[in-house]
């Protein structure tokens, strides 16, 4: 109880302090910090059907039309102009850029043969990047499971996953490890897990009456759990050859990236203390706890009982300690109730196990299409790590604000946005948090998962109806390039940078 008390403290603190710093510059973050963005290969590549690739999980979820929006066979079609956004990251000044691997365009059929074209095309992004002086951080799994390994054996539900998995990470490490030096190998674990294998509402869809939407098949009672063991195991397996074989050589990095929410008690009560806690376990402590301590959570062992894998000792020295950083994936803020009601039904799934009701608050003025900027949360999360999993290498994989498509150039809120949750890293860093870097989401406005192309993230705006599918710089590019470039940064930043963005232009490389 003492620890549930000392945090809450601590988020109610930041949550009334509310304001991050606001003046700034990248100067003030420590040497060797980096600020990149970061897109995925079915979201950003187009070129679906093109040079060998075979359909994905992600492929026939949007085909079906689950996506509620298009597909990715075009998306942004970085397949073929990947120089002219390199160029795009130079002229706004990147560290880094964070982009995933497309498994079923390098390994068709998920195992055996290798394409030469997928070889070759990644080949051609990372040495483009490099020899611009950018980083490349790369991610090995997407959501985009080739679909003939679903097909043949049920993906990440069945344990030759981690066989597979393995094989696939290795040939990435041999074939790009000598210029790649950050690998993640799964993303948000925790969201897929949930969304495919209870809810159902995003690929491979797989989810079980009364929890899931239009499911055929699967169970939301058991499946996720077993997904993520899955993952977990896959990870393990797949950094214990790294460090094997290539570290030595490569001298690179492995970690995996966790959404997290901002998560506060609705009352000051100790049942919605408590399940503010319990949460915060079933949300991060699901992934990060077996990756640093060993196993799942006590809380998540009680709860889901006997549909929890359970690690053997020989899995759980494996697992433990086989991230040498996290990403964090991080947008938006939620309150927590107490339902613990909801243990006493006799057929449960993630949220009936976690035993909470999440309140999302709007603030005032704000539309309901964007994220409001809430930069205590991720403060707060970056807090929970420090305090609870003893400060580990942090990456801000993921963080943007949500806005429809094609609504302005001038995108003042997501600036807005972008620049409070600089602002509340910086705070953290400052207050000892280990983080690394921060990487905005998205660099392109992209194919969506949810939404297809209904919703932006981007730092650009590329427009669909051009055959060149050109590029349009939007206002917080222009404002994430001038803080990249050294510039002090405050509040009202924004508001001149867009009076004087018809100079900017003429002046600046961004056109």
């Amino acid at each position: 109880m003492f620890r549930l008390s000392f945090l809450l403290i601590i988020l109610l603190h930041l949550a009334v302090s509310g304001l991050a710093a606001d003046k700034f510059s990248r100067h003030d973050f420590p040497p060797g910090f980096i600020f990149g963005s970061g897109t995925s290969a079915y979201q950003v590549e187009g070129a679906a059907n093109e040079d060998g690739r075979t359909p994905s999980i992600w492929d026939t979820f949007a085909h079906e039309g689950k996506a509620q929006g298009g597909t990715g066979d075009v998306a942004c079609d970085q397949y073929h102009k990947y120089k002219e956004d390199v160029q795009l990251m130079v002229d706004t000044g990147l560290d880094a850029y964070r982009f995933s691997i497309s498994w079923s365009r390098l390994i068709p059929n998920g195992r055996g043969p290798v394409n030469p074209k997928g070889v070759q095309y990644y080949n051609n992004l990372i040495n483009e990047l490099i020899n611009h002086g950018i980083q490349p951080h790369v991610t090995l799994f997407n959501f985009d499971l080739p679909q003939a390994l679903e097909d043949e054996y049920g993906g990440w539900i069945n344990r030759r996953i981690v066989k597979d998995f393995t094989a696939y990470a290795e040939e990435c490490f041999r074939e790009f490890g000598d210029r790649v030096l950050y690998w993640t190998t799964v993303n948000e674990p925790n969201i897929f897990a949930i969304g495919g294998y209870d809810q159902g509402i995003v690929p491979p869809q797989r989810c079980s009456f009364p929890f899931g939407f239009n499911c055929s098949r699967g169970n939301s009672s058991s499946e996720p759990y077993i997904a993520l063991h899955h993952i977990l195991l896959s990870h393990a397996s797949a950094t214990r050859l790294y460090r094997k074989k290539y570290r030595g050589k490569q001298h690179g990095y492995i970690g995996v990236s966790i959404y997290t929410f901002g998560l506060l008690p609705v009352t000051n009560s100790t049942e919605d203390i408590i399940a503010t806690q319990r949460a915060n376990d079933f949300f991060i402590g699901w992934v990060a706890h077996p990756l640093l301590v060993g196993d799942y959570p006590d809380v998540m062992k009680k709860n889901v009982g006997t549909r929890l894998p359970v690690f053997t000792d020989r899995e759980s020295k494996q697992v433990k300690g086989s991230v040498d950083f996290l990403g964090l994936i991080h947008y938006f803020t939620l309150s927590i109730k107490d339902n613990s009601p909801s243990l006493k039904q006799e057929v449960r799934d993630f949220n009936a196990d976690m035993a909470i009701q999440l309140v999302y608050t709007m603030p005032d003025n704000t539309s309901a299409d964007e994220f409001p900027p809430q930069p205590w949360g991720l403060r707060g999360v970056l807090e929970y790590f420090k305090q609870v999993y003893g400060n580990p290498p942090i990456f801000i994989h993921e963080n943007g604000q949500r806005s429809r498509r094609n609504s302005t150039l001038e995108d003042r809120s997501r600036v807005k946005y972008i620049h409070a949750y600089i602002g509340s890293v910086l705070d953290a860093v400052r207050n000892g948090s280990n983080t690394r870097g921060y990487f905005t989401w998205s660099f392109l406005d992209v194919f969506e998962l949810l939404d297809g192309y209904g919703s932006s993230y981007g730092l650009y705006y590329v427009d669909l109806d051009d055959p060149d599918f050109k590029r349009y710089p939007k206002l917080s590019a222009h404002w994430y390039s001038h803080f990249l470039k050294g510039n002090i940064i405050d509040s009202n930043y924004a508001f001149k940078l867009n009076n004087n963005l018809s100079t900017l232009r003429q002046t600046q490389c961004l056109q």
